[in-house]
């Protein structure tokens, strides 16, 4: 059973960074799309970024765009979103979430949680004004 693991969340000043990490179980990552979310405490799950199972292809949602970059290592398994200029209202719990169809899926549906089958447990990410 794949397995996803989120690490790098904490508390931040606004303004600060961090580096949010993702490693995925077994051998497939490569075939994967993946995706981050974020979910705030009575709102809904937000998309926040996106990236092709090859890797040259990103998405974002608009109240990120210019502030956070998604990345992947195939070596190491690993999914990254690099969060800078971070602000208040960026406070929720992130989540990381595999689509392993991969190649197989329509890329601009990525934007959907739904098009993810396994999702992690999420890291929390506080950012104080």
């Amino acid at each position: 059973q794949v397995q996803l693991v989120e690490s790098g969340g904490g508390l931040v000043q606004a303004g600060g960074s961090l580096r949010l990490a993702c490693v995925v179980s077994g051998r497939a990552f490569t075939t994967y799309n993946m995706g981050w979310f974020r979910q705030a405490p009575g709102k809904e799950r937000e998309f926040i970024a996106a990236i092709t199972w090859t890797g040259d292809g990103t998405f974002y949602g608009d109240s990120v765009k210019g502030r956070f970059t998604i990345s992947r290592d195939n070596a190491k398994s690993a999914l990254y979103l690099q969060v800078n200029n971070l602000k208040p209202e960026d406070t929720a719990i992130y989540y990381c979430a595999a689509d392993r169809r991969g190649p197989l899926s329509i890329m601009t549906m990525l934007l959907s949680p739904r098009s993810y089958d396994t999702w992690g447990q999420g890291t929390q990410v506080t950012v104080s004004s």
